[in-house]
């Protein structure tokens, strides 16, 4: 492999020119020249929009297919995963196996820095061998730096056991030196406060995999219209969103809705199809497996 750039000429380390001053502003000024830094942030993913839409088909084939979704990183990066795959299972009925956040030092780094847990390589490939990662599924390395070990360790040994891999880095001077089919560079450029990639690293972070995830999930039927059909309600949040899921689309009246997916088992898919279908729920299951989740298509308009 070649030799990897110093640290210190990594864009994600170097100092801000435009903070250089800053323990000497007002709160006022500190507010205003992060939130003029932030707004670097939406255009330097939108420049990786092809390379994000390449991640996006690739993860939506695995899902497809049978296959999983894992996130790794450490410190900030790795909560990101673990947050975005925690998400899944709510918002479009996803199994808790489908997408899965792996974070260096395990569940105890998610509130606590766990140190040197991100410099052991080891951890990463074994963290993807315990997990059986194969041919089926999609790995997402996650490291600001682009050089974090244990997420290129994790990435190398998803790629040997033959799954799609992706990296997402915030560092263009590594990103030629990453093992992966795609990887995902935004620039968003030096922090505010040195190094502290929380910041405008982590946002652009948290926006790559926000789209991820519900590119894909769009992709294979999550969503209807932009509404979210696959939703579980699991709370009263939710149940009211199915409700009123229900009744948007199909003109009924509150009670009325919410007797159609008392039949349906609170499932609002299975609910619009008996409705336009005029079947009943295992009818109404059958034919969204037959069209593999797609509503469009099980409802036949």
């Amino acid at each position: 492999m070649t030799k990897l750039p110093d640290r210190s000429k990594l864009t994600t380390e170097r100092r801000n020119v435009a903070s250089r001053h800053i323990d000497r502003l007002s709160a006022l000024q500190i507010v205003d020249l992060i939130n003029a830094e932030d707004r670097r942030v939406a255009p330097a993913v939108g420049r990786q929009r092809r390379k994000i839409a390449a991640a996006v088909e690739m993860i939506a084939a695995a899902l497809v297919a049978g296959g999983r979704l894992f996130y790794v990183g450490a410190g900030t990066s790795g909560r990101l995963g673990v947050l975005d795959a925690s998400e899944c299972p709510p918002t479009f009925g996803t199994g808790p196996w489908q997408v899965q956040g792996i974070i260096a030092g395990g569940r105890r780094a998610l509130v606590r820095s766990v140190e040197g847990a991100e410099d052991r390589p080891a951890d990463g490939a074994a963290a993807i061998d315990r997990r059986h990662v194969g041919r089926r599924d999609v790995v997402v390395g996650i490291a600001a730096c682009g050089l974090t070990p244990f997420v290129r360790a994790a990435v190398r040994r998803a790629r040997r056991r033959g799954a799609g891999t992706v990296f997402i880095t915030c560092a263009p001077q590594v990103a030629r030196e990453i093992e992966a089919d795609v990887t995902i560079t935004a620039v968003v450029g030096p922090e505010v406060v040195t190094g502290s990639t929380r910041m405008k690293a982590g946002t652009a972070t948290k926006l790559v995999l926000n789209t991820l995830t519900t590119a894909a999930m769009i992709r294979t039927g999550k969503v209807y219209g932009n509404l979210m059909v696959d939703l579980r309600a699991t709370n009263a949040k939710l149940r009211d969103r199915s409700r009123r899921i229900v009744v948007e689309v199909t003109g009924l009246g509150r009670r009325a809705a919410n007797a159609l997916l008392a039949r349906a088992g609170g499932r609002v898919k299975v609910a619009l199809v008996m409705h336009f279908r005029r079947i009943h729920r295992q009818a109404a299951e059958g034919l969204l497996k037959r069209h593999k989740g797609f509503l469009h298509a099980a409802i036949g308009r």
